[in-house]
């Protein structure tokens, strides 16, 4: 089959490829809107949506509440693992979703025909591509929305603080917006619609699951051996068993130095929700010298533990137990003050995430734009 290339009219004057019209940006969203409200297939998939979250949050409160029960001595941080797994649930559920609301955007109107007549318009083309982004991601945002209540529900039987709905849902709209623009980006560039699902599943794979398996692939890589202090007990108490004497000696162990790899956990979406959420975590002198928090909620476990990557190993080993009122080492102080003073991780995440978006989405003005270059066999444009 012999490719056809035909080359639209000059735009008017001042519209380039490259100049965006709001008014043209808002017709394709609404030509975007318009198809999916008509569509079936995702009211069906809006309603199997709230159906999977809310069953998830129901079945979950009940089980803590038969474990904790609120009038039982249970309190509400024994919720806060129910607040980030719903949140999870949700993250996880969009990032299957948003794939298919954009993967198949552009090389799907390509192959009915529906493209080449808003091609041979004066719309620019990153008018075309913006417009069928920001459509993508009101859908997308509807699944969010309709989630909200079982959110909301999980927030208030937790310990949270104040803000920490607002800034997970503003999170959460975001991630869901980069995966539409990934999506986007494949779909201009391969010309079949299952490829480019593919392809925009497997970058969000990479974004979840790979990165996690790479950091633990990557131990053995930055594993050495590394001499640090540890305070260990000489006598003992016959009575309580608490430390009477201690003393220093050194030590030298294999220890992994995650500092230089931690950054594989940065680009992690979950690792960037649980991030920016706000959390109660408070600084205490721990049991058996670990230096730990108190009030740890699920978001904030992983939030500290991944700082705790950041920082890579420590430098001394505390083993001497003298009881409750023990007090922290001097190098204990020194690193949890360094925990306390990094930065947040998460904008390093959204900033990476940022540039996947933004090179998916220049990749796809580039392929909207005609004329063309070479064009896949069976591809019209206007």
């Amino acid at each position: 089959m012999t490719d056809t290339l035909v080359v639209r009219p000059e735009p008017k004057a001042g519209r380039g490829t490259w100049r965006i019209s709001w008014r043209g940006v808002r017709l394709i969203t609404e030509l975007e809107l318009k198809q999916r409200v008509r569509s079936t297939k995702w009211k069906w998939a809006l309603a199997a949506f709230v159906a999977l979250v809310g069953v998830v949050t129901l079945l979950l409160s009940g089980a803590m509440n038969m474990l904790f029960g609120v009038g039982d001595g249970g309190g509400s941080d024994d919720y806060d693992v129910l607040f980030g797994v719903v949140v999870f649930f949700v993250l996880g559920l969009g990032l299957l979703v948003s794939p298919t609301l954009s993967a198949t955007s552009i090389n799907g109107d390509s192959k009915e025909g529906t493209l080449a007549p808003l091609q041979a318009t004066a719309l620019s083309s990153v008018d075309i591509v913006i417009g069928k982004l920001v459509g993508a991601w009101v859908a997308s945002l509807a699944f969010l929305a309709v989630s909200m209540p079982f959110i909301i529900f999980a927030f208030v039987l937790s310990d949270a603080p104040a803000f920490a709905v607002l800034t997970t849902v503003l999170v959460l709209a975001i991630e869901l917006l980069v995966v539409c623009a990934i999506g986007l980006g494949w779909s201009a560039v391969t010309a079949r619609t299952p490829a480019s699902a593919v392809l925009t599943y497997v970058t969000v794979a990479c974004l979840t699951v790979i990165s996690l398996i790479l950091f633990g692939l990557t131990y053995p890589l930055v594993t050495q051996p590394t001499t640090f202090r540890v305070y260990d007990a000489v006598t003992y108490d016959d009575v309580t068993g608490n430390a009477t004497e201690c003393y220093f000696r050194e030590e030298t162990w294999e220890q992994a130095h995650t500092e230089r790899t931690w950054w594989l956990l940065a680009m992690n979406p979950f690792v960037i929700v649980a991030d920016a959420a706000p959390s109660n975590d408070d600084l205490v002198e721990p049991d058996y010298g670990y230096s730990g928090y108190s009030n740890q909620t699920m978001l904030g476990s992983i939030k500290y533990s991944v700082r705790e990557a950041r920082l890579g190993p420590r430098t001394v080993e505390n083993w001497c137990y003298t009881g409750e009122a023990q007090e922290l080492l001097p190098e204990e102080v020194k690193r949890l003050e360094q925990l306390q003073s990094l930065s947040p991780i998460w904008p390093y995440g959204l900033a990476f995430h940022a540039l996947l978006a933004g090179g998916a989405l220049w990749l796809a003005v580039r392929r909207v734009d005609v004329p063309h270059g070479k064009l896949a066999t069976g591809t019209r444009v206007a």
